[in-house]
């Protein structure tokens, strides 16, 4: 079986990339030798679109890729690949708005690759706004700028009230809303549509493949890859990640500034390089 075909599935922070937000020589070469050996190479990532697909190209990668967690599913590469785009309907995304701004420091809206910032903020600003040709930016009270649906909303909460606005997300919305919180040092709270994450956009391309579940490998490491780790037949946990993912996990590999993942898929699909 494991001289079959598998689907790879690579969430990027904490997982593929370093610390440094670079992928290891060794990982890459490792993730080079099995798609020459054919197998299915996929980011699946809470990332835009717009901040992942250097890290695709990177990879020479010719396969649909997993945006904002699910909400969009579509392959950078062939605009004839049917795409999963799954926004929040702009009127509960303004309500969610109301309910955090007690709590927030700022918020961001995504409509794809159209950002709206509710408050100006340098900071924030070139941290999480890389200023691309395809990026348009609006900044301003989202009540004011928000009339389409967005692809997701980015709450960046005062950190000592984190774990009180989850919760009254989860008593207010959760009928409507699935999120989920970034780890340190942005302590983000991340919202998309009821119904999406990652398991969703993997399952879509584990389909188009024709790949069944018990080949499908998966690397994460926090809470916004639950479902997908529990979904793959080989779930595979970084050893920097969170209890909770590890505690669902098949495996458990190294951290991300140490190959876990090149370590793994070189052990399990028998895979060597000369370095």
């Amino acid at each position: 079986m494991k001289n079959e075909r598998h689907l790879i599935a690579l969430d990027l922070d904490g997982t593929l990339l370093t610390s440094e937000k670079t992928i290891r020589s060794y990982t890459k070469e490792i993730i080079f030798e099995a798609k020459r050996r054919g197998h299915i190479v996929v980011i699946a990532t809470g990332r835009p679109h717009r901040s992942s697909i250097n890290y695709y190209n990177e990879l020479n990668l010719n396969t649909p890729m997993v945006n904002f967690n699910g909400a969009l599913v579509h392959h950078p590469k062939n605009k004839a690949w049917e795409a999963l785009h799954q926004p929040l309907d702009y009127k509960t995304a303004l309500k969610i708005v109301d309910t955090c701004y007690d709590y927030a420091k700022n918020i961001m809206a995504e409509v794809q690759d159209h950002v709206f910032l509710d408050q100006d903020d340098p900071h924030f600003i070139d941290t999480f706004i890389d200023h691309t040709s395809e990026l348009q930016f609006t900044i301003g009270r989202l009540h004011k700028q928000l009339r389409e649906d967005p692809t997701s909303l980015l709450i960046y909460p005062y950190e000592e009230y984190i774990d009180e606005l989850k919760q009254i997300l989860d008593d207010m919305h959760t009928d409507w809303i699935e999120h989920r919180k970034w780890g340190s040092p942005w302590h983000m709270i991340e919202i998309v549509k009821k119904g999406m994450n990652k398991a969703v956009g993997l399952e879509k391309i584990a389909q188009y493949y024709r790949i069944p579940k018990e080949r499908i490998i998966a690397f994460g490491d926090e809470d916004n890859d639950l479902e997908m780790i529990d979904y793959a037949g080989i779930g595979v946990a970084m050893d920097n990640g969170i209890k909770e993912l590890k505690s669902i996990a098949n495996y458990v590999t190294d951290t991300n500034d140490n190959d876990g993942i090149g370590k793994f898929i070189q052990e399990y699909l028998s895979i060597n390089v000369k370095m």
